[in-house]
């Protein structure tokens, strides 16, 4: 689940640790191990801030991610199972839209 997490949280904006961090409210021992398989995966790409910007603003240099193609439609495919386990248990939620 916490996979799943990660990858919405960088769908819907977060896009470096520590924002996913407080987006999915994950520890960080989960986070930044699981971003790593991620991109082992090809589900996210990540690329390091400009060090000037990071520099500029007083803190360390960020690494940002964002979903690849695949990411994003392994994400789709996992809400679409869910939403499918969800409705064998309760038909309210077999309508679409639903994450």
């Amino acid at each position: 689940m916490g996979t799943l997490q990660i990858l919405a949280a960088i769908r819907d904006g977060a896009t470096y640790g520590l924002d996913i961090v407080a987006h999915t409210g994950l520890p960080s021992g989960t986070v930044y191990p699981t971003l790593g398989r991620l991109g082992d995966r090809g589900w996210v790409d990540s690329e390091w801030e400009d060090e000037a910007e990071a520099k500029a603003q007083g803190r360390p240099r960020r690494r940002h991610y964002r979903l690849t193609p695949e990411g994003a439609r392994t994400l789709r495919e996992a809400a679409r199972r869910m939403r499918v386990r969800a409705a064998s248990l309760d038909p309210a939620w077999a309508g679409e839209g639903r994450t």
